[in-house]
């Protein structure tokens, strides 16, 4: 970490839903938040912002969680990424975890939660 808060980068398609998880990420502390709305613009945003911590959403259009999530850790094998989807079969979650993702949360997210799984990750 640079800085003595981490930086996220948000991803999901639905502009409600990175509203919600920004307002949540900031209720919790965390300030410095970056906002994408497709798993493109998540790997790209991730080379040129190099944020702590990634939070993805598995459905998305242009390129789904699973695709981004493997291609940020291609770039990046120590990149800390946590899955965010309402969508949660196991076969999705087996896939993302092989991908790299360090951890899963369900929508909707649980504040507490949230933050419990994020000060897990970072303490790895």
């Amino acid at each position: 970490m640079t800085n003595e808060t981490p930086k996220f980068l948000i991803c999901d398609d639905s502009i409600l839903a990175r509203k919600k998880l920004v307002d949540t990420l900031n209720s919790l502390g965390y300030e410095d938040v970056i906002s994408v709305a497709n798993g493109d613009e998540a790997v790209n945003s991730y080379k040129t912002e190099k944020p702590d911590v990634v939070i993805l959403d598995i459905v998305m259009p242009v390129k789904d969680g699973i695709t981004a999530t493997r291609e940020i850790i291609e770039y990046d094998k120590d990149a800390l990424i946590i899955i965010s989807s309402s969508v949660g079969t196991q076969s999705h979650l087996k896939e993302v975890i092989k991908a790299g993702a360090k951890d899963f949360i369900q929508k909707p997210i649980d504040p507490k939660l949230l933050d419990e799984i994020i000060k897990h990750c970072l303490k790895k």
